[in-house]
C-alpha cells in the first residue's frame, strides 16, 4: 500500500522583537524594557515564531521615527533578515497616528507582518490586516482634517487682509499680523529698484548697495538673490 507523504512543515515566521521606553517611564513596571521583551518573548513562543534578534531603544521619546533601533529594525525587515516587527504595544512603536500611517505604507503594507501583544494585532490574519487598515485610515483622515482646517485659517486670515507667508519680508515688519513698512528698509528697496531699472545686474546692485553702506538683516552684504526678491516682489502695506 502506497504510504501518503506527510505535508511540508510551514516555515516559521522569523520576526525581531522591538522594545523602547522613554527616560521618565523606565522605572515603571509593565513598561520597562525588561516587562517588554519577557511579554514578546512568551508571545512569540506561544505562536512559535521564531525571534531572530530582540532590538530595544532605552530612553527614547515616540515623537519621531529617526531612533537608532528601530530604524535598524526596520532595515532588518527591508534586508529579508526578518518577516515581522513585534511589539509589547503599538505605543511602543510610535504614539502618533500619522506615524503609523506612514509605516503601514513603507513596511506593513505588503510583505512585512506587524505583530502588537497587547493590541491583540497580527497583519498575517485578514482581521489583523484589517485593524490596522482601519487605523491607517484613521491616519489619512486625520492628516486631511488638519489639511483642511489649516487651508480654512489662512482664507480667514487672508480675508482678514493679515499676512500669513511667515517671517515678513524685508522691506516690512509685521504689526498684528499685518505687514507695515519698515522705513529704513524700504529705501535701500527703493534704492535697488532705481539701479535695476538703470540696467544694473543683480549682482551690480548687491555690490553697489554694499558700497553705499547698507546691509541684510543679519549684518551681511546682500547677495544677488535677494537684491533679486526685494526688487521684484511688490507688498502691500
Amino acid at each position: 500500500m502506497r504510504r501518503r507523504r506527510a505535508p511540508a512543515k510551514a516555515t516559521a515566521t522569523r520576526a525581531v522583537v522591538y522594545v523602547r521606553v522613554s527616560t521618565e517611564q523606565q522605572a515603571d513596571e509593565g513598561v520597562s524594557l525588561a516587562a517588554q521583551r519577557e511579554r514578546c518573548l512568551a508571545y512569540a513562543k506561544a505562536l512559535e515564531l521564531d525571534v531572530v534578534e530582540v532590538i530595544e531603544d532605552a530612553g527614547v521619546s515616540a515623537k519621531s521615527l529617526d531612533r537608532p533601533g528601530l530604524q535598524r529594525a526596520l532595515a532588518m525587515l527591508d534586508a529579508c533578515k526578518a518577516d515581522a516587527l513585534l511589539v509589547a504595544k503599538l505605543d511602543r512603536l510610535t504614539r502618533r497616528v500619522a506615524d503609523l500611517g506612514h509605516l503601514v505604507d513603507e513596511h506593513f503594507a505588503s510583505r512585512s507582518a506587524l505583530l502588537s501583544v497587547g493590541d491583540n494585532i497580527d497583519t498575517r490574519s485578514a482581521s489583523g490586516r484589517l485593524v490596522l487598515n482601519v487605523l491607517a485610515s484613521v491616519s489619512q483622515w486625520e492628516r486631511e482634517a488638519i489639511g483642511e482646517r489649516t487651508s480654512a485659517a489662512m482664507r480667514h486670515m487672508r480675508r482678514e487682509g493679515r499676512y500669513t507667508g511667515g517671517a515678513a519680508p524685508y522691506g516690512f515688519t509685521l504689526a498684528e499680523g499685518k505687514l507695515a513698512p519698515v522705513p529704513h528698509e524700504q529705501a535701500v528697496i527703493a534704492r535697488a529698484r532705481e539701479l535695476r531699472a538703470a540696467g544694473c545686474t543683480f549682482a551690480s546692485v548687491a555690490v553697489q548697495l554694499a558700497e553705499d553702506g547698507h546691509r541684510s538683516r543679519t549684518g551681511a552684504p546682500f547677495a544677488p538673490m535677494q537684491v533679486a526678491r526685494m526688487v521684484r516682489e511688490e507688498r502691500a502695506a
